[in-house]
């Protein structure tokens, strides 16, 4: 098999570079902001769950950045097939990441904490998933990534109620 040069692979050199550069502040945000989300959660003497959940939301967006920066930043193939699959995975892993605090700490309810189950279930599936068949079945990605999206309308009352200005 005859292997494509990289800037005909989907992204020219240019797209390569400026994805490689603003991913990356993206990681440097993600860790400024993880920080400082876990000096606050420190301040007002969060509980554990809520600094669990602070950082698993933190990481996995930590995650995200480093997989797509390295993903983008990395020529070699082989290397970067693999960087793919991470940078995949740890979209399911920031899906989930980003329900944790808002289901765990904002909600707090036998509904949230089966929703929780039910999004990093899929997410460590979508996981599995993507390192073993993904490529048969390309669109199972999108959807599993949409459904965990969705799934978020059978909390958005709850939240809404919970979250709002001054409740």
């Amino acid at each position: 098999m005859v292997r494509k040069p990289l800037i005909t692979q989907g992204y020219s050199l240019a797209e390569e570079v400026a994805n490689s550069i603003s991913h990356g502040i993206g990681l440097v945000f993600g860790i400024v902001g993880l920080v400082l989300l876990l000096v606050q959660a420190a301040d007002t003497n969060a509980s554990a769950t809520a600094i669990a959940s602070y950082s698993l939301y933190g990481g996995s967006m930590i995650m995200l950045f480093l997989a797509s920066t390295l993903y983008h930043a990395i020529p070699h193939q082989r290397a970067k097939q693999w960087l793919k699959k991470f940078d995949h995975c740890a979209i399911y892993l920031l899906i989930a990441g980003t329900y944790t605090p808002f289901l765990l700490v904002g909600l707090n309810s036998p509904l949230a904490k089966g929703l929780m189950i039910v999004i990093w279930g899929l997410a460590l599936l979508g996981i599995l998933f993507k390192l073993t068949i993904a490529h048969r079945f390309k669109i199972l990605s999108l959807v599993t990534y949409l459904t965990m999206g969705w799934l978020s309308l059978i909390v958005v009352y709850q939240l809404a109620v919970k979250l709002a200005v001054g409740g």
